[in-house]
């Protein structure tokens, strides 16, 4: 088994970007889901109410973030240029953020056609997993993910969703951070430890899946009720439709690479 696939979406439900190799850190990967939008009440935006989103394309160099969208370009630093701070909800947490300038949050807002404002996670913010699934405790904290810092998926897993499924789907649609070749379908879901070129992963919860893998990745448009309708026929357990892996490190400032050798340190 080796990891296939490192991808980041450092602007929380835009486009991912694929890697040949990442930096861990306690948060997810270095810049991974770093940056959000947020509505007029502070509230977390994501393909669910905006599916065009999948559609704005980011690259992050030294300059900032460079933005794509209806063929319009921004460049946007890094931090924002002041020091207006809000507390961001994300499902039922809420964390820190720092906020951007009206003139790149009425950007935004002109491209999505709803009024919404950029906010960046300082490393000061502290956004805690769920206790229940913690590792290390005190020290297992996630960005703006939904819930935890990493999210792997077989692409065995994929292919055996895909043979029960009239149009396949990419793998772009469940959004992971690692993809995982050489598995059989959903060998991930026997995994409690597993290493990946050499950096050690808790694998501490199955993912529930949304209407958000009902959304072309390419088209930023919802294309129906699949795959999530033929998922929720044999991947249901206690009201959630599962599709892949969260993941905790052990410890960070490891680096990961595509063609890294993935080993099973410990089962279920």
């Amino acid at each position: 088994m080796y990891l296939s696939e490192i991808n980041v979406y450092p602007i929380k439900s835009f486009k991912g970007i694929s890697l040949n190799e990442a930096s861990v850190e306690d948060r997810g990967l270095r810049f991974d889901r770093r940056w959000m939008l947020v509505d007029v009440k502070n509230k977390f935006l994501t393909q669910r109410e905006f599916p065009k989103m999948a559609t704005i394309s980011i690259d992050v160099n030294d300059d900032g973030l460079n933005i794509q969208a209806d063929g319009l370009k921004k460049v946007i630093p890094l931090h924002p240029d002041m020091s207006e701070t809000a507390s961001v909800k994300i499902w039922t947490s809420s964390v820190k953020a720092v906020v951007y300038p009206p003139a790149i949050n009425d950007w935004f807002s002109e491209v999505l056609g709803a009024k919404c404002r950029l906010v960046l996670m300082p490393d000061d913010a502290k956004r805690k997993v769920n206790p229940f699934y913690a590792v290390r405790k005190i020290k297992d904290t996630v960005s703006f993910a939904d819930g935890y810092p990493f999210l792997l998926i077989g692409e065995g897993s994929l292919a055996d969703l895909n043979s029960k499924l009239e149009v396949p789907v990419p793998m772009n649609r469940f959004r992971p951070n690692f993809v995982v070749s050489g598995t059989g379908p959903f060998a991930e879901d026997t995994w409690k430890k597993i290493s990946i070129g050499g950096t050690i992963f808790h694998v501490v919860k199955p993912c529930a899946r949304c209407v958000m893998t009902t959304v072309d990745q390419s088209k930023g448009e919802k294309t129906g009720r699949e795959p999530l309708k033929t998922l929720a026929d044999y991947r249901t357990k206690n009201g959630n439709v599962l599709f892949g892996q969260n993941l905790i490190a052990e410890r960070s400032g490891s680096v990961v690479r595509t063609g890294d050798k993935i080993e099973v340190v410990e089962t279920k």
